[in-house]
């Protein structure tokens, strides 16, 4: 528990700390967002705002992984499944980076074609799939616990959440703080979820692979994230001085994604990302409607822009939509609490 508790604080406090550093780096080198011309009007101020913040998120969380592991290196060791994690963190990380620089600096206005963004997603996902099925991992598709096992087709399936689940994220990175704080409220559920599951061993309900006890680590993981987005948040909210980028989104979709298949719970995501899933349905639909129909569902989709063109001031939306992705992370640990309860855990 102190260690869960050391790794929300100093992923927390690097963060807080560390981003007016970044924001001054990045200031300095002319790095900032360029604001499309077709969206709200009250967006063209932020023009220029640093970007490529979620670097910093990535730094926190390790800094925070470290820190937990320090003082306990033989009580809670290093586990593979929580360096797996960290792995496809940094990775997503860096394929959002080259994404920003490339609109940054203008090489590529609109940044990596989407054909080498998604070949970048392929590689990441294949990789985590096989990886996990050489430390033993589970490879299930499961709503809660047991489920289907699906043998190498878990390496489809391995991308198909993760890239839905960072092009969710990255889709809701639309308005300040919207994403940051909607994603610290998923990574808490999956922090209490994967501690859960490692209080609860000896009771035979989630027993998990025997060679892999990790489950403690990846609530440190998942901690390490809450904290770091809890500190880019402060920096972040409404009027944000810097923005995360593909960056942060693609880093903070992919841990996601990673964390709901390693605790066997990747299709409950679906009830705890409810947030990410109703953006980019809303994205869908209005393609959809518009190709067929040659009309608009939405005044403008991801739908948090929808509500600012119908009036509703950006905070108002931002914390609305808060409440909404809190709403959706509550109705999944309850899903996930009763279960336990119908599979014997409250006698």
């Amino acid at each position: 528990m102190i260690s869960l508790a050391l790794s929300i604080a100093f992923a927390g406090l690097s963060v807080l700390v560390g981003t007016p550093i970044l924001i001054r780096l990045l200031t300095q080198r002319g790095i900032g967002e360029e604001i499309r011309d077709d969206g709200p009007e009250g967006h063209h101020a932020k023009r220029g705002t640093p970007t490529m913040g979620g670097a910093i998120i990535i730094i926190g969380v390790l800094c925070g992984y470290g820190v937990a592991h320090l003082p306990f290196r033989r009580t809670v060791p290093v586990s593979a499944a929580g360096l797996l994690c960290i792995a496809v963190i940094v990775l997503m990380g860096i394929l959002g980076f080259v994404d920003d620089y490339l609109k940054v600096r203008k090489i590529r206005p609109l940044g990596l074609p989407k054909s080498a963004k998604f070949l970048g997603q392929i590689v990441i996902a294949v990789g985590f799939a096989l990886a996990a099925r050489r430390i033993g991992a589970p490879q299930t598709l499961a709503f809660i616990r047991g489920g289907i096992p699906l043998g190498y087709l878990f390496i489809p399936f391995a991308l198909l959440v993760i890239a839905s689940t960072a092009n969710g994220v990255n889709l809701t990175d639309g308005l300040d703080g919207l994403a940051a704080g909607s994603s610290g409220l998923v990574y808490a559920a999956f922090m209490g979820i994967s501690f859960w599951q490692f209080s609860q061993r000896a009771t035979g309900l989630y027993p998990g692979p025997e060679a892999l006890n990790s489950q403690l680590d990846i609530a440190i993981v998942a901690g390490g994230m809450v904290g770091a987005c809890l500190g880019f948040l402060w920096w972040n909210a409404a009027p944000a001085k810097i923005f995360m980028g593909d960056t942060g989104s693609l880093a903070l979709g992919g841990g996601m994604a990673v964390l709901a298949m390693l605790t066997e719970t990747p299709l409950l995501l679906v009830i705890i990302g409810g947030l990410f899933v109703v953006e980019t349905l809303s994205v869908m639909i209005q393609v959809a409607v518009f190709k067929t129909r040659h009309r608009r569902v939405f005044r403008m989709a991801p739908i948090h822009h929808h509500f600012e063109l119908l009036g509703w001031p950006e905070f108002t939306v931002i914390v609305r939509f808060w409440i909404i992705s809190g709403l959706f992370v509550g109705a999944g640990l309850a899903v996930f609490y009763a279960d336990f309860l119908a599979g014997g855990g409250a006698g």
